[in-house]
């Protein structure tokens, strides 16, 4: 029987310290991937035809970039996996936290600041994660997992956890 390699599959323990685990495993492959040639090569590709320092427009196509061609497909059943972003990139499909790394890749290898924020629905329970970008003074949330545009925030949220890139 052949199984992931084992850089996909993790010992994250459960609830709030396995989601901050979860966030500095994959803000780790952001610093590292975001230097990466192929990950810029790409996102160089993605913004060649805006306008000169359009940094939003840079943010918008990159979001649809990573929303519409890299499917989301949940974690196998009981086990947290997260995959590099060229991974992704490659098989075209991987669950929020592997959309969110490759989006925070693409920005940061662009020079866009980024951080990961997990969200839930109760208090100290996390769900989802999704990628904020900076963008003059202010945050902006975008959500790679659903047919929205950049600023589009989950409502009802009940925690929030952030880390920065």
């Amino acid at each position: 029987m052949q199984t992931l390699p084992p850089s996909q599959l993790m010992g994250i323990p459960s609830g709030k310290a396995g989601t901050a685990e979860t966030l500095r495993i994959v803000r780790g492959l952001v610093r590292d991937y975001k230097k990466s040639l192929p990950i810029r090569t790409t996102a160089l590709d993605i913004v060649r035809g805006l306008n000169q320092k359009d940094y939003a427009g840079e943010l918008r196509a990159i979001h649809r970039f990573v929303r519409d061609n890299i499917r989301y497909v949940r974690d196998i059943k009981g086990v947290e996996t997260v995959s590099a972003p060229d991974y992704t990139l490659q098989i075209g499909q991987g669950d929020c936290d592997d959309k969110s790394v490759l989006l925070a890749s693409l920005l940061e290898s662009i020079g866009h600041p980024t951080r990961f924020v997990a969200v839930g629905y109760a208090p100290n329970e996390y769900a989802h994660v999704l990628v904020e970008s900076r963008i003059g003074a202010g945050w902006l949330p975008a959500e790679t997992t659903e047919p929205v545009d950049v600023g589009w925030y989950p409502e009802n949220m009940a925690s929030r956890l952030v880390i920065h890139n």
